[in-house]
């Protein structure tokens, strides 16, 4: 690879997908002067975002308008999208597309496509629901299983995760896996704060915020959580317990995070967990449901609960709560742990992945 390498990114602004991207970005054009179009579906990013993508060196911002996988109405949708995309990759003549799904390589590309997948609807749908797939998701996992075996590299932000991926899709042989970093904040910490805090994408069954909610009518100490109740797919949840913040900008997260709450996360369905990293930098103790993600990354490094369980998960918060001692020596094995997942490292193993993809003739899939 030569001179200035020029990458297509693809992201959403609607969850974690758009933070990594930003920090994959930054770290890319410190380590290597990476020129990055960063194409967003779905809806817009919000002000804040747009602010913190025109401070991102290196960066175009191009606001799409397409749909994106798990909103779009039609396979002919998505198939459009991927049409303008590969155009935009061509106009702009960039090396190679980052996906941020696999379903959007609907179509050949001319341009090498590495795809990383941070979530999928199949194994969503494995973790949170019982039976065969609906129509409405069917459709939808089988563009992304075509997707995959069109893709020239095939990426997941866990081990775990890739597992579930190849064993949801079939694929002969497993992604590769490369974790996602995060920078950290740098607030000082204030008064720790005795109280449980969740943060993301309170909406979505695979958070099992229900969990969390019920655990809070149990627990001696207070409840938070911060995040949208209602999705733009519609989806909605109520709590009644636990007292929801709502959604809270960058600022106003890294506050209450700097007041090192215990971080409680119930999720069913995780493939990686960027809402923890962050806690876990802060110097948060954690509660962690007992899935394979949490246990690859955080392994003692955070009380484990079993899935669906308030009660396991009051008594862990309480537990922490009536032993400080135990409390601080869990908070700094999450920060310890959470050293190693920095942007610079998934930059760096990222480069190395486009430069192994650029190296090799390219054969395109039909």
């Amino acid at each position: 690879m030569t001179g200035r390498l020029k990458l297509l990114l693809t992201t959403d602004a609607v969850g974690g997908v758009w933070t990594y991207s930003l920090d994959l970005a930054q770290a890319l054009a410190d380590a290597d002067d990476v020129m990055v179009y960063l194409a967003v579906l779905g809806p817009s990013p919000t002000p804040e975002q747009l602010d913190a993508a025109a401070a991102t060196p290196g960066l175009q911002l191009i606001d799409t308008g397409l749909p994106l996988d798990w909103l779009a109405d039609d396979p002919a949708h998505l198939r459009d999208a991927a049409k303008v995309l590969n155009e935009l990759a061509v106009g702009a003549g960039v090396d190679l597309v980052q996906l941020h799904t696999p379903a959007l390589a609907a179509i050949p590309f001319d341009v090498p496509l590495v795809g990383v997948v941070h979530s999928c609807v199949g194994s969503w749908w494995s973790a949170v629901k019982d039976g065969p797939l609906p129509s409405d998701i069917g459709w939808r996992a089988e563009l992304v299983s075509e997707g995959l075996r069109r893709l020239d590299a095939v990426l997941a932000p866990t081990h775990a995760f890739a597992a579930a991926v190849r064993e949801t899709y079939g694929l002969p042989s497993l992604p590769v896996a490369v974790h996602n970093g995060r920078a950290a904040a740098g607030l000082p910490p204030i008064a720790r704060a005795d109280v449980a805090f969740t943060a993301g994408r309170l909406w979505d069954e695979g958070k099992d915020i229900a969990t969390f909610d019920r655990a809070a009518a149990l627990s001696s100490v207070p409840f938070k959580a911060a995040g949208l109740l209602k999705g733009p797919n519609g989806a909605r949840v109520v709590l009644s317990h636990a007292q929801a913040l709502g959604r809270l900008d960058g600022a106003a997260l890294k506050e209450q995070l700097a007041a090192q709450p215990i971080f409680v996360s119930t999720a069913r369905y995780e493939p990686f967990g960027l809402s923890v990293l962050e806690a876990a930098q802060a110097g948060c103790a954690l509660v962690l449901t007992d899935i394979p993600t949490f246990r690859e990354l955080w392994n003692e490094a955070a009380l484990f609960v079993p899935l669906h369980d308030e009660h396991a998960v009051a008594a862990a918060v309480d537990q922490l709560i009536a032993d400080p001692a135990a409390r601080a020596r869990l908070s700094e094995a999450a920060r310890t742990r959470a050293e190693q997942f920095t942007p610079a490292a998934t930059a760096s193993a990222m480069l190395e992945q486009y430069r192994t993809l650029l190296s090799v003739d390219r054969k395109v899939a039909a």
